[in-house]
């Protein structure tokens, strides 16, 4: 049902200006409960045994965080009892409700990670994310064309990936499928093709050097040049970041000269103008007055845990960029990931470049 989400919305605008959390949380869950009814309705009318839960029903209880909470715990004793009556059950995704019976709702990916959460509740074989994509692929196949589906990826690639850009899974989904361990498979709504399903890793999964590109647009760099070196001072300012909500992303910290560093960092372009407010009575503080911003850079990740085994990917992967004539502008690591940020300008063509250096392809993927 297109259009719900936004005509609540729409609806919470025209009588206030800014709605409380609380009450939001109980409208936006009114969306899924129509849809669980109906959807139970309409199997019904098709001859089959249906129910509906809500997640409250279900036994969903999260933390107070409305508009963004926290599963705190699954006590699925309707649902298993629906199950083995021998109904389908329909559940709401994206909402919970406290231990105090207040409704809330679960933020961005909410529905993946109900589904998800209660594929764990119940120990299912399986839990399956039934989307407009056919899976996950090893890059967007609208910037490189002979992009491939992935038959099978480990949690943590996965999660690097969506973490990176790849907007096929939120990661809060995934971390709960890891800590878990929820086998789940993304795969298309529009047909029946197989899908990816993401697993555990096991050995065979490190033959494969880099399992995908990423790509995340519309990041926004700050460079604050005349940070005190002393001890605490980074603490400061990546603390009044955290606290005004601002989700910084690649930290770059020069050696100091002259009894000062500096520190630049990423964040997403939107959140830039939040990430200077927030700064500003730091700055103050700590008596820095040096601060630049830059728009127009997106980060271009190559992610595999094959890179555990193998060497000189780094060196594969900058080659390939120097070669087609885009600069480096930031660089961060992990075990399993090599990100950059680049132009976003040069972004697509640093995408295909660096597809096609790892043979991403024509190679094996699994």
């Amino acid at each position: 049902m297109s259009g719900v989400t936004n005509s609540l919305l729409q609806l919470a605008s025209e009588v206030s200006d800014e709605p409380a959390e609380r009450e939001m949380d109980v409208l936006l869950a009114t969306g899924e409960q129509t849809t669980i009814a109906l959807m139970a309705m309409a199997i019904e009318a098709l001859g089959g045994r249906a129910v509906s839960c809500t997640g409250g029903q279900a036994g969903i209880v999260t933390d107070g965080g409305h508009t963004r909470a926290r599963i705190q715990n699954i006590a699925a004793t309707e649902v298993k009892a629906h199950l083995d009556e021998g109904a389908i059950v329909i559940l709401a995704g994206f909402q919970g409700i406290t231990s105090q019976g207040r409704i809330t709702t679960l933020g961005r990916g909410g529905s993946d990670l109900t589904a998800i959460a209660i594929a764990s509740a119940l120990k299912a074989d399986l839990c399956q994310i039934f989307t407009d994509v056919d899976g996950v692929y090893t890059c967007d196949p609208r910037v490189v064309a002979d992009a491939r589906k992935i038959p099978e990826i480990s949690y943590d690639e996965m999660l690097e990936m969506a973490s990176s850009g790849s907007k096929v899974m939120q990661a809060r989904s995934v971390e709960f499928a890891k800590k878990y361990q929820v086998p789940f498979e993304v795969r298309s709504s529009l047909n029946n093709n197989p899908g990816t399903l993401v697993t555990e890793e096991h050995p065979n999964m490190e033959s494969v050097v880099i399992r995908g590109v990423s790509l995340e647009r519309s990041q926004a760099k700050i460079t604050i040049s005349d940070v005190p070196d002393k001890a605490g001072s980074a603490y400061s300012i990546f603390r009044a970041l955290g606290d005004a909500g601002v989700n910084v992303d690649m930290i770059v910290q020069n050696v100091s000269k002259e009894g000062v560093a500096k520190i630049s960092f990423t964040v997403h372009q939107d959140e830039l103008g939040k990430a200077e407010r927030a700064l500003a009575p730091v700055f103050e503080t700590l008596g820095i007055s040096q601060l630049e911003s830059e728009t127009g850079i997106a980060k271009l990740s190559a992610v595999g845990i094959g890179m555990r085994s193998h060497s000189g990917v780094a060196a594969d992967m900058f080659e390939a960029l120097a070669a087609a004539g885009i600069s480096i502008q930031m660089i961060s690591t992990s075990e399993i990931k090599i990100a950059v940020t680049i132009e976003e300008s040069q972004a697509d063509e640093a995408a295909r470049v660096v597809h096609s250096a790892f043979g991403l392809e024509k190679g094996p993927l699994a």
